[in-house]
C-alpha cells in the first residue's frame, strides 16, 4: 500500500477497479405491462456531469442529454427508456422511446466499450466503429471473432450493415454539427441514436460520472451508481492527501505541436482539472475556451521555458522523436531535465489506447500517476500505471 493508509490504492494489474463492485447487485428485471398516467419525476442526483440529467417517473427514466456535440449550446436530447413489453404512454413520442434493458448496441466511442465492460455487457456490443483501435482483451477478440462488426467512421459509416444488426440504440458522440448530419439518416432508416457527451466534460468525474447512463440502458442502475461511488470516493480521497502532502506547484506543458500549430486545451478542460487536483500548475490554467486553442508554436515556446514537467507527448515514444518536430524545443528547461512522460504505456498492437478506453473510468488512476510524477516521493514505489516516461 503506497501513501496514507486512507486511500485504497488500485493494483496496476486491475484496469478498471470498479469492476469488482458489479458483484455487490446483479442487474434487474421489470415486469410491469402497463404505465399509468403523468406523476411528479423523480430527479436523479447527478453530481458532476454538467450534460446529462436523468429523472425516474412511473416506471420509466427520462434522459436528456445537453450540448451533445461540439458548438451545439442550447440543443438538448430527450430519450424515454420504457421497460420491454409495456404500451408507450400518449404524451410520450415513440420515436424518443428505448427499450430496456438494452440486448444490442452500437457504439462509436472506446470510452463507451469501457463503460459497457464495467455492468458486464460487453456481449451486447454488435457493432463498433473502429474495432482496430480497440484496447480491451476481451472486447478485441470478439472484434476479431466477428461478434463486434465494423462499422466504418463518419461519412464512411456503413448505415445498411448497422441496420442489418439491429440495434436497440446507436451510442454516438459528435465532434461539431456535421456528426448529427450523417447521423441523422441513420434515424430516417429507423435507427435511435444517442449522442453521449462524456468526452465534453471538464470535470474527471463529471466523465466518469456518464457510467448512469449505461447504468439505466441495461437497467443496472444501483451498480452504474455503486461503480461510480468507488470511484467518486477514490477520487477525492487521493485529492485530499495530495492538497496536505504537497508544497509548490510544479508548472506543466502538454501536448505536441502539428504542423507548427499547438492545439492547447484550455484552462476549463477535463486534463486542466486533473493537473490541479494533482498539484500541479498549468501553463494555461487562466485559459478558457469551448474547444482546444490553436497556438504558433512560437507563443507557446515562450511561455513553455518555464515548465517543469512536459506529459501527454503526442505520439512521441522517445525525447528523439520530440526533437525532431523542432530542435528548439530540445531546449526547454523540462526536456533538458527529462521530466518528459507521455500517456502511452498500455498500447495493443492496433495502436488502441486504454488511457483514452478505461481512463475515462479511473480518474483516480490517472490522478495518482500525474501526482507521483510531479511529487515525486509522495507515493513511495508506486508503478505508472498509464504514463511512462520518455528516454
Amino acid at each position: 500500500m503506497e501513501g496514507s493508509n486512507r486511500i485504497k490504492t488500485p493494483g496496476v494489474h486491475l484496469c478498471i477497479p470498479a469492476l469488482l463492485m458489479v458483484l455487490l447487485f446483479s442487474c434487474r428485471g421489470n415486469d410491469t405491462n402497463t404505465l399509468k398516467g403523468k406523476e411528479t419525476p423523480e430527479l436523479v442526483g447527478i453530481s458532476y456531469a454538467k450534460r446529462l440529467s436523468i429523472d425516474h417517473s412511473n416506471g420509466y427514466s427520462h434522459i436528456s442529454v445537453t450540448g451533445p456535440w461540439q458548438g451545439s449550446e442550447g440543443v438538448v436530447q430527450d430519450w424515454y427508456l420504457l421497460p420491454r413489453g409495456t404500451a408507450v404512454p400518449d404524451y410520450i413520442d415513440s420515436a424518443r422511446v428505448i427499450r430496456v434493458p438494452v440486448e444490442g448496441v452500437v457504439c462509436m466511442s472506446t470510452t463507451h466499450i469501457s463503460m459497457i465492460k464495467a455492468l458486464d455487457k460487453a456481449s451486447t456490443i454488435r457493432g463498433f466503429s473502429g474495432s482496430g483501435f480497440i484496447f480491451d482483451e476481451e472486447v478485441r477478440k470478439l472484434a476479431e471473432m466477428g461478434g463486434i462488426r465494423e462499422t466504418g467512421y463518419e461519412n464512411s459509416l456503413n448505415k445498411e450493415l448497422i441496420v442489418s444488426l439491429h440495434p436497440d440504440v446507436v451510442i454516438a458522440y459528435g465532434i461539431g454539427s456535421e456528426s448529427a448530419g450523417y447521423l441523422g439518416k441513420l434515424k430516417e432508416m429507423g435507427i435511435r441514436v444517442l449522442f453521449n457527451a462524456d468526452y465534453l466534460e471538464e470535470d474527471p468525474l463529471g466523465k466518469a460520472e456518464w457510467i448512469r447512463l449505461f447504468g439505466e440502458l441495461y437497467d443496472c442502475s444501483e451498480t452504474a451508481d455503486s461503480i461510480f461511488r468507488h470511484i467518486e470516493n477514490e477520487y477525492n480521497s487521493l485529492k485530499l492527501l495530495i492538497s496536505e502532502k504537497t508544497e509548490g506547484k510544479p508548472r506543466i506543458l502538454l501536448g505536441l505541436p502539428f504542423r507548427d500549430t499547438w492545439y492547447v486545451s484550455p484552462g476549463n478542460s477535463y486534463i486542466s482539472r486533473l493537473l490541479s487536483d494533482a498539484g500541479g500548475e498549468y501553463l494555461w490554467e487562466d485559459s478558457e475556451s469551448p474547444v482546444s486553442m490553436p497556438l504558433g508554436l512560437e507563443n507557446v515556446f515562450v511561455r513553455a521555458v518555464t515548465a517543469d514537467y512536459w506529459l501527454n507527448t503526442g505520439s512521441a515514444v522517445s525525447a528523439v522523436e520530440i526533437g525532431a518536430v523542432d530542435p528548439r524545443l530540445t531546449r526547454l528547461r523540462c526536456f533538458e531535465s527529462g521530466n518528459l512522460y507521455n500517456n502511452n504505456r498500455r498500447m495493443s498492437h492496433g495502436g488502441g489506447n486504454d488511457y483514452w478506453e478505461s481512463g475515462s473510468l479511473n480518474p483516480h488512476i490517472i490522478l495518482k500517476d500525474i501526482a507521483s510524477i510531479i511529487h515525486p516521493g509522495l507515493f513511495p514505489q508506486y508503478e505508472l500505471y498509464y504514463y511512462q516516461k520518455l528516454k
